[in-house]
């Protein structure tokens, strides 16, 4: 197993658990779903600021930035933040880990898969399994909807 596929390990395991590790944050503060967004925003600036910040003071990478990077990079997070934003409010308003999450890391995927390659346009024309692969991602969602435990 190469080094990259354990963190992707790590990153399937970790978001896997965020929605319901949330919403029980969200249901142990009485509803809270702002003020469980608050302690997630301080975990980012713990995950993504400090520990980053450690990692460079090493040598681990070079002090080196640039304004595109820099811009990209923000919009990223805001990007991330938004989502983590919109999962809080979608299960203050009704929803439930067991919806929310399916639909969220089905779409996800979709999405990425679509923006991935408008960005990096292949040099040929995506093949037939590739939206495929797209469909039975949503229908993978639609069928642990539908056939959710109650």
């Amino acid at each position: 197993m190469k080094l990259w596929m354990l963190f992707v390990l790590g990153a399937f395991l970790a978001w896997g658990c965020y929605v319901p590790m949330l919403h029980e944050g969200q249901v142990a503060l009485k509803g809270g779903s702002l003020r469980a967004f608050l302690w997630v925003g301080l975990a980012y600036f713990v995950t993504a600021v400090l520990v980053p910040l450690g990692l460079m003071a090493t040598g681990m990478e070079p002090w080196q930035f640039n304004t595109r990077g820099i811009s990209l990079s923000f919009a990223a997070g805001v990007l991330g933040a938004a989502g983590a934003l919109f999962v809080i409010l979608s299960m203050k308003f009704g929803g439930t880990p067991l919806v929310v999450a399916p639909l969220v890391f089905a779409g996800a995927p979709v999405v990425n898969a679509l923006v991935s390659t408008a960005w990096h346009r292949p040099k040929n024309p995506p093949e037939l399994w590739f939206y495929v692969g797209l469909a039975l991602a949503a229908f993978g969602a639609f069928l642990v909807l539908r056939f959710r435990p109650t």
